[in-house]
């Protein structure tokens, strides 16, 4: 069984209950106060093998006390609470010398391994001191944006390379820029370069640098992104769009940690730290010829992914506010938002993500005088965003949701003056999962891992689905 002394320092008397009940049946012996002096004056007189403490505390704050125990004690594991669930305190944590950060509220199963793990194999950081001033770079509150918020904590102080993976306007640049922002490498340059946009036979030179006369045009030296990154952090955005000869390139900076310019001879040795990102499957361009596979495991090292906008949807009210803010601090009338007219944005499936929001914001701001804006307005933006309807040969420009809402009239109309049965909503699902995943699938030839992204599914998901509803999967049906 395992054993230890554990500190708990919580101004919540129910959260010191409930810790003390749990430490406890974990083995471990438990001293517990409300307050930040008490904690203090233990660790002072060497009690304790790890402390567990909450942020705000009536005399003071614990990222005033943790560089102070550092200092005295440094290889003393801390563990930070907080409710105030930001990047920012997951980062002041981080900077400050805490082992682990734990959002409010949390799974007491992963308290007790985190305890654990800090017994067994203690890693003392360095705190720093200084105070950041700096506005908080990503915004949410929900469990997904947590576990995003504790994860870039824990690489601020590393080089290890990371990779982003994440649909488009889900804000992997944001996070790489905090990386970067609050990282090691923040006296350094942050360097971007997105493949997408770089014609293909231009992607080696734009990276690397290139010397006069290496190529029509090239009328004097030309420096590359690695060059301007050195010391600091290049990200390569939608990597997956990298031409072969540029991965095969790439590869050999990451393993022997130099480059050549295209054109030249000497080798050049390079420290910069690398964050790719991407919204498409590399597995799936891997099989398909198109990434190299030693690539993407060196790029892979530490995988992030950021989740949707509708996995996440808690956050939005958060980022209206915040995008309203930013409008105004850029001239833009300053506006409110009613409660109706957040639910509906909750409603909303996002397919541009944050991204998509931000600019509703700012056209509600720029385009509307009132005030407060309502869920009339918000209906009318978002109406005026639905995407234009497919052409079909047989059904002219009507788009699916009108065919269901006539079908659903006619069904209706079908029972007169009464109602169907109970159960409609999961007897119309029924209706038309089967055909829509049978389309996938034979829109895929069969490939469950590209219907599964085609649908915006899970692939253990559809195979579930594939199963339960007795799906037929045909292959090469083209």
């Amino acid at each position: 069984m395992p054993g230890g002394n554990i500190l708990v320092a919580d101004d919540d008397a129910a959260i010191r209950t409930v810790l003390n009940q749990a430490l406890s049946r974990a083995g471990y012996e438990v001293r517990s106060t409300s307050n930040a002096a008490t904690l203090w004056r233990w660790i002072s007189e060497g009690q304790g093998d790890l402390v567990i403490t909450d942020v705000v505390m009536p005399d003071e704050n614990a990222f005033e006390l943790l560089p102070r125990i550092k200092r005295v004690r440094p290889e003393l594991p801390v563990v930070v609470m907080s409710a105030q669930n930001t990047i920012m305190t997951a980062i002041r944590a981080s900077e400050r010398g805490a082992y682990e950060y734990l959002p409010k509220p949390f799974d007491l199963n992963e308290l007790i391994s985190i305890v654990g793990r800090a017994l067994s194999e203690p890693q003392p950081k360095r705190a720093r001191d200084q105070e950041e001033g700096e506005k908080i770079p990503l915004i949410g509150r929900s469990p997904a944006m947590q576990e995003i918020y504790r994860l870039v904590a824990r690489l601020l102080q590393t080089d290890l390379t990371v990779m982003i993976s994440g649909e488009s306007g889900t804000g992997k640049e944001l996070v790489a820029r905090a990386l970067h922002d609050y990282g090691k490498r923040r006296n350094g340059a942050f360097v971007a370069i997105n493949m997408a946009a770089i014609p293909r036979d231009l992607v080696e030179a734009e990276l690397f640098g290139h010397e006069k006369g290496a190529f029509t045009g090239a009328q004097s030296r030309g420096v590359g992104r690695f060059e301007q990154a050195e010391g600091g952090t290049l990200f390569l955005d939608e990597i997956g769009d990298m031409p072969m000869d540029a991965q095969t390139r790439l590869l050999r900076v990451l393993q022997q940690g130099e480059y050549t310019t295209v054109g030249g001879r000497t080798a050049i040795k390079t420290n910069v730290r690398i964050v790719a990102a991407t919204n498409r499957d590399l597995r799936i361009l891997i099989n398909q010829g198109l990434f190299r596979e030693d690539l993407y495991y060196r790029l892979n090292v530490v995988p992030l992914r950021l989740p949707p906008l509708r996995e996440r949807i808690a956050d939005i009210p958060d980022l209206v506010h915040h995008f309203f803010a930013l409008a105004a601090e850029e001239g833009l009338p300053r506006k409110e938002i009613d409660s109706a007219a957040l639910e509906r944005l909750k409603r909303h499936r996002w397919p541009g993500n944050v991204r998509e929001l931000e600019n509703l914001v700012r056209r509600l701001a720029a385009l509307y005088p009132q005030e407060t804006i309502s869920d009339n307005l918000i209906e009318l933006e978002l109406a005026q965003d639905e995407p234009a309807p497919a052409a079909a040969a047989d059904q002219g420009e009507q788009r699916l949701g009108t065919f269901v809402e006539s079908y659903l009239g006619s069904y209706f109309g079908g029972f007169g003056d009464s109602l169907p049965p109970p159960g409609l909503y999961h007897r119309f699902l029924r209706e038309v999962e089967p055909p829509l995943i049978s389309a996938a699938l034979t829109a895929t030839d069969g490939n469950q891992i590209k219907a599964a992204e085609l649908l915006g599914l899970n692939r253990n998901t559809l195979r579930k689905k594939i199963r339960d509803l007795n799906i037929r999967v045909i292959r090469g049906a083209h």
